[in-house]
């Protein structure tokens, strides 16, 4: 009687080994084709949004919500308008083949004009992260900067920039080349921008996020609420004063510290 039992030895291993490689190939040329084709679809899009940023430059510039809306295309099909933008000559063809070109490989999919107004509005935010500097330590709100930036530098006419929290956030991931010195940082719920090297340590931001909410802080309100030692308060207060993120009130019946930042952002 004939048996129906698959074979056994050396020639099952053989044929498991040839089927096992036939699926290992089929599976590479099916990722293969797949790469390829969404490469190709990407080239498509990549084309489109290049002749889109030349036909609608100038709304780009000049219309912070379709900016907004142009900046939201570029990251969904992996485009970086800023990358590289600041490059001016040498290399940076695809694949990191220089075509002689100049500029990075987004710069001139999408234009200069595109590209140099994140740099342009970079500038003037670290313009004005440096003339503030003095009144509030280094610690400025996303909405102040805007208003700045809007209104324009002081004595000048025409030189405001209609921009947006979210051109201000975008030119501030294009400062990240200078080694982090200004980033972006919450307190209560705000957007703020850092503009000096030192990390705020834990109760220095627990602070700076009591006055975000309650306006002001006295040594007395520290310890009520966050249930601290009267020497841990006054310790994290004086650390705060003396890098000028804090603003002493002596007036009141117990010394009130206010945020600089939050001031000028309710006004």
């Amino acid at each position: 009687m004939a048996s129906n039992r698959r074979g056994v030895g050396l020639s099952a291993f053989t044929t498991a080994a040839i089927a096992s490689d036939q699926y290992a190939r089929h599976g590479h040329a099916l990722r293969t084709s797949h790469a390829e084709a969404l490469g190709n679809q990407l080239a498509v899009f990549q084309a489109a949004l290049h002749n889109f940023s030349l036909t609608h430059a100038k709304d780009i510039r000049s219309n912070p919500t379709f900016r907004a809306e142009f900046a939201r295309m570029c990251h969904a099909i992996g485009v970086d308008p800023l990358a590289g933008s600041n490059v001016k000559g040498g290399g940076g063809g695809v694949g990191g083949v220089g075509n002689g070109k100049g500029g990075s490989v987004w710069a001139r999919m999408l234009g200069s004009s595109v590209n140099d107004f994140y740099f342009e509005l970079g500038v003037r935010v670290v313009e004005v992260c440096r003339e503030t500097r003095g009144e509030n330590g280094g610690m400025i709100a996303v909405t102040e900067v805007q208003k700045r930036v809007t209104k324009g530098r002081a004595g000048l006419v025409g030189g405001g920039m209609e921009v947006t929290e979210d051109d201000i956030l975008r030119a501030i991931e294009s400062l990240e080349p200078l080694g982090g010195m200004f980033k972006q940082q919450t307190l209560g719920g705000s957007k703020f921008i850092r503009s000096v090297p030192k990390e705020l340590n834990p109760d220095q931001a627990t602070v700076l996020e009591v006055i975000q909410v309650l306006g002001y802080v006295t040594i007395s309100m520290l310890q009520a609420n966050l249930e601290w030692e009267r020497a841990r308060a006054i310790a994290v207060i004086d650390d705060l004063v003396a890098d000028s993120l804090v603003w002493v009130d002596s007036q009141a019946e117990e010394m009130e510290f206010w945020s600089p930042a939050s001031l000028h952002e309710g006004g």
